[in-house]
């Protein structure tokens, strides 16, 4: 192994918003009373101490490294500079490493984004999910969404040449002419690089709740793949291309990592990890996370070998929803049958199998036929 990315998990958010299952924690959920000051004191420091572990990998070079949360953009710009410094103490970073952050538009300034850049980071994936400021009630999110556009600014004067916004489609009561707002409105920021996920009602989540209760209604599966077409006719338009199933534009190094199923190592609670087929996970509460490292203790929670065919199945279930698509030669005569079965779904050239935009829209169903 030479190539090894980090992704690297700041656990802290102001606010949880409503549809969010993610492993974050407001400063109350830690401690009575608590400050972000006070519940992520020394939290850098257990990073670095998880760092020792990833030391004794037979890694030598570092091409993507990725904070995201939570809000990775609540700590201050020297403390992930701590983090970026030590890796790069340990290990060669490659001439065009890439370096992202995620943020809050609410968290931004144009002194702070000099500083993150000052600090080694030069991508910036910045959570806008709709342009509607109804919508983003109804997501319980509280960012101000003219901060988006300030924000970019923002990071274009600092001199971040690499801008993401990741947006949410299904909302609950959007419409098809909200979406296209949020989506035409985002695209005129001039980014580098866009998002689009489904929202997905997770149980536990106050979203979810709200379902239960009858306050709002399920997300519209034919909506959903109407606002799907529709960002991807406009981001087309727009220049940027799609290269994987919800990302468009340049394509970001750190999530190819993911979807080439190659190595890269979780720093943080409740963090995942993969290297050579073998994958494991860190226990996901910080404090518990904190104490196994104070006491020198790996903070790894479980782990799995993926057999071969485990490994082949995972590479078909990442790479279809990638533009460069299947290699043929790679596939059963039984898997080959399945995909052709697929003619308005599945693009065929070559040596390729590739989705078409309506495929892309039923990737889980040919994946599951696949394996």
């Amino acid at each position: 192994m030479s190539n090894l990315s980090f992704y690297v998990h700041i656990p802290y958010c102001v606010k949880r918003c409503g549809y969010c299952d993610f492993n974050t924690y407001t400063p109350a959920e830690l401690r009575e009373g608590g400050t972000l000051e006070s519940v992520s004191q020394g939290f850098v420091d257990s990073l670095i101490a998880e760092v020792s572990f990833a030391a004794r990998t037979q890694t030598t070079t570092i091409p993507t490294i990725f904070f995201g949360g939570g809000t990775p953009s609540l700590m201050p710009a020297k403390e992930l500079g701590r983090v970026i410094d030590l890796l790069k103490q340990r290990w060669e970073f490659t001439a065009d490493i890439e370096i992202t952050m995620e943020c809050n538009p609410d968290t931004l300034t144009l002194q702070s984004l000099e500083e993150y850049l000052a600090v080694g980071i030069n991508r910036i994936s910045m959570g806008m999910q709709s342009a509607n400021s109804n919508v983003l009630k109804v997501l319980d999110r509280t960012h101000n969404p003219e901060n988006v556009a300030k924000s970019v600014e923002n990071a274009r004067l600092a001199g971040f040449e690499n801008v993401s916004l990741d947006l949410i489609y299904g909302t609950p009561g959007e419409t098809l002419d909200q979406w296209e707002q949020t989506v035409s409105t985002a695209l005129s920021y001039g980014v580098d690089h866009l998002s689009a996920y489904a929202l997905i009602i997770e149980d536990g989540t106050k979203l979810s709740a709200k379902i239960k209760r009858g306050e709002v209604n399920r997300p519209d599966d034919d909506l959903m793949a109407q606002m799907y077409l529709k960002v991807d006719e406009l981001a087309e338009r727009a220049g940027l291309p799609w290269y994987e199933l919800s990302n468009w534009g340049r394509p970001a190094a750190h999530n190819l990592i993911y979807w080439h199923n190659q190595n890269w190592w979780g720093l943080g609670p409740g963090a995942h990890s993969h290297i050579d087929g073998t994958r494991w996970w860190n226990v996901k509460h910080p404090s518990k996370y904190s104490e196994k490292l104070t006491a020198f203790e790996s903070p790894m929670q479980d782990r799995e070998v993926l057999s071969e065919s485990e490994k082949l199945e995972e590479k078909i279930m990442l790479q279809i929803r990638l533009r460069e698509g299947l290699q043929l030669s790679e596939l059963t005569e039984t898997q080959k049958t399945v995909l052709a079965n697929y003619p308005g779904q599945v693009s065929i050239s070559g040596d390729r199998a590739q989705l078409t935009p309506t495929g892309r829209l039923i990737a889980d169903r040919i994946v599951r036929a696949l394996i």
